[in-house]
């Protein structure tokens, strides 16, 4: 790493002096570890100090909606990681075949993951009865641990014992204006992450749940 730079949190909204820093730090990559605003700010601020000429921007926490606030021509080239696209495959676009036309944003992976876990819920209450889980939320936590995740936005998966939901990530690429045939049509798959190793492992937990 050539170096790193902190930013106050949220009155910062010019980013120029820490983009110049980047910029003459040599390094390939500029990653930003903020959401939002402020990552919208950044792009836009990055493109105009020609930051993107020399560095190839990486967002930690970026959405389909964020693309789309900064426009293709601007965003175009940003590397990113999402768990959910709507356009990812056969079940993803399934899924938003039947939502798009009652929202005014598409979903993106946040959405998703709402849909997933509200699914996944339902389906363990249907296992072991709505009374039963209705009696006990402990019991309906376990049980929802124990059923495999499989659903439209994230594919197979399950729920570790720490809670986490576990399915793959994919990295993605901004596409250029020209390659994008729809204004939601706003990323290319350019890797993916399995599921297994896309989530920091048990080995690693700080979770004081769980014990052993």
């Amino acid at each position: 790493m050539a170096g790193a730079e902190t930013y106050a949190f949220p009155e910062t909204h010019d980013f120029s002096s820490a983009l110049i820093k980047a910029r003459a730090s040599g390094a390939n990559v500029l990653g930003f570890c903020g959401s939002g605003i402020d990552l919208i700010n950044i792009v836009k601020q990055a493109a105009e100090f020609g930051v993107t000429k020399d560095m190839s921007v990486a967002a930690m926490i970026a959405y389909t909606n964020d693309v789309r606030s900064i426009g293709l021509e601007t965003a175009q080239g940003l590397k990113l990681t999402e768990c959910y696209y709507w356009d990812l495959n056969d079940r993803t676009r399934a899924f938003n075949n039947r939502v798009k036309d009652k929202v005014t944003l598409w979903p993106n992976m946040s959405q998703a993951g709402n849909y997933s876990a509200a699914m996944h819920y339902l389906k363990a209450v249907m296992d072991m009865g709505a009374t039963a889980a209705k009696a006990d939320g402990a019991a309906t936590v376990v049980r929802m641990k124990a059923i495999p995740t499989d659903d439209d936005v994230f594919g197979a998966g399950r729920i570790r014992e720490d809670g986490r939901k576990i399915h793959p990530a994919y990295l993605f690429e901004v596409k250029k204006p020209a390659e994008s045939k729809q204004e939601w049509d706003v990323y290319k798959l350019i890797g993916s992450t399995p599921a297994e190793e896309a989530f920091r492992p048990l080995s690693e937990r700080a979770c004081p749940l769980i014990r052993g």
